[in-house]
C-alpha cells in the first residue's frame, strides 16, 4: 500500500447478487447481462465527467433498482405477508459518512433515500413507516404497491404460499429461499471511494426481517484509506462476520490488495460456512476485487482500460 493513485484513474464495479442458479436466471441471461452493463455504464458516465464516486454508486444502483429483473426496488421479493420490505445503504469513503434505510416500502429508489439522508439530514439510519414519511418530506419519489409486484416475484410468492408453510417452517427454511442484492463500489477522479448496497429481501421471508444490506460495515463500507466494499449473500452469515468492514480491515492490516482481501475473507476465513457469500471492492490504489463462493454472482466492472460482464465463474 502507500502508492499514489494516478490522476484521472476511475473505476466502478457492480453486483446483482450471489447465490444458487435458477431456471429463471438461465432463461434470462441476456436480460441480466444488459441490465448489468446498463448499470455499470450509468455509474461510469458520471465518473468520466469528473463526478463523484457517491453519485456514480447511486446512479448504478438506481439503474438496477428500476430494472424489474433484479431483486431490489421494482423487482423486490415479496415477504410471507405478500408485501415488499426494502433495505439500502451508502457510504462516502472521503469522510466516512453514511446513510441507510431498512424495511421500507413504496420508495422507488431506496438507495436515493439513503443518499439523501447522508447529504441533507443529521440522520444516518431509518426504518419503517415513519421513514417513508421522511422520504416523502425530502422529495424522494414513491410508487404504489402495484409498481413493486412483478410477475416473476408474484409467481415465486404464489409457489411458496401454495405449500402452506406455517410460521415455524418460515424460520426453519427461509435461508434456503432465493435471495438477492444489488450493489456498487466506485473510485472517482479525485481518488475518493464510495460503496452502496440495496435489496428487495429474501423470497417469502418473515416480515420484519432485516438482512445485511442496510447495515454499515456489513453490507456496505467505504474508507479512502483502505477500500470500498459491497457484499451479497446470506445476510445472517455476513452480519456475524461484519463482512464489508472485515474485508477493508484485511486490506489495511495485511497490506494486501482488495482482491487478496476478499479472497481471504470469503474463500479462506469462511471456507467452513455453508451460506452464499460474495463481495465486490475497490481499494485505495485503484485495484478491483471480486469473489464469491456460490454458483454464480452477477457482476460487471469498468475502468478506463477494461470492461466486463459476468454471471458465472
Amino acid at each position: 500500500m502507500g502508492k499514489i493513485v494516478p490522476i484521472g484513474q476511475i473505476a466502478i464495479v457492480v453486483h446483482a447478487g450471489a447465490g444458487e442458479d435458477t431456471e429463471f436466471i438461465l432463461k434470462h441471461i441476456p436480460e441480466y447481462e444488459k441490465g448489468l452493463s446498463d448499470a455499470v455504464g450509468a455509474g461510469y458516465s458520471i465518473l468520466k465527467k469528473g463526478g463523484s464516486a457517491l453519485d456514480a454508486v447511486e446512479a448504478a444502483i438506481v439503474s438496477l433498482e428500476d430494472n424489474k429483473i433484479f431483486n431490489a426496488g421494482r423487482g423486490s421479493a415479496l415477504t410471507a405477508a405478500g408485501n415488499v420490505e426494502m433495505c439500502a445503504s451508502i457510504m462516502d469513503g472521503k469522510n466516512k459518512k453514511a446513510g441507510a434505510v431498512a424495511i421500507v416500502n413504496n420508495i422507488r429508489n431506496p438507495i436515493s433515500f439513503a443518499h439523501e439522508l447522508l447529504k441533507s439530514t443529521g440522520l444516518m439510519y431509518m426504518g419503517g413507516i415513519e421513514a417513508v414519511e421522511t422520504a416523502k418530506d425530502l422529495g424522494i419519489k414513491t410508487e404504489p404497491d402495484s409498481y413493486f409486484v412483478t410477475d416473476h416475484q408474484w409467481k415465486a410468492f404464489e409457489k411458496e404460499r401454495a405449500k402452506k408453510t406455517n410460521k415455524g417452517k418460515i424460520f426453519e427454511k427461509y435461508l434456503k429461499r432465493l435471495h438477492g442484492t444489488v450493489g456498487a463500489v466506485a473510485l472517482d477522479v479525485e481518488g475518493n471511494l464510495a460503496a452502496g448496497t440495496s435489496t428487495g429481501g429474501t423470497e417469502y421471508c418473515q416480515p420484519g426481517r432485516i438482512g445485511d444490506s442496510s447495515i454499515i460495515g456489513v453490507g456496505t463500507y467505504a474508507d479512502n484509506k483502505t477500500a470500498a466494499v459491497s457484499c451479497t449473500g446470506d445476510g445472517e452469515f455476513l452480519i456475524t462476520e461484519v463482512m464489508a468492514y472485515n474485508i477493508a480491515a484485511t486490506v489495511k492490516y495485511k497490506g494486501c490488495t482488495i482482491q487478496e482481501a476478499i479472497d481471504h475473507v470469503i474463500l479462506e476465513k469462511n471456507e467452513d460456512k455453508t451460506g452464499d457469500m460474495g463481495a465486490i471492492g475497490i481499494d485505495s490504489d485503484g485495484n478491483i476485487g471480486i469473489s464469491f463462493n456460490s454458483e454464480r454472482m452477477h457482476r460487471a466492472w469498468r475502468t478506463r482500460e477494461d470492461f466486463g460482464v459476468k454471471i458465472y465463474k
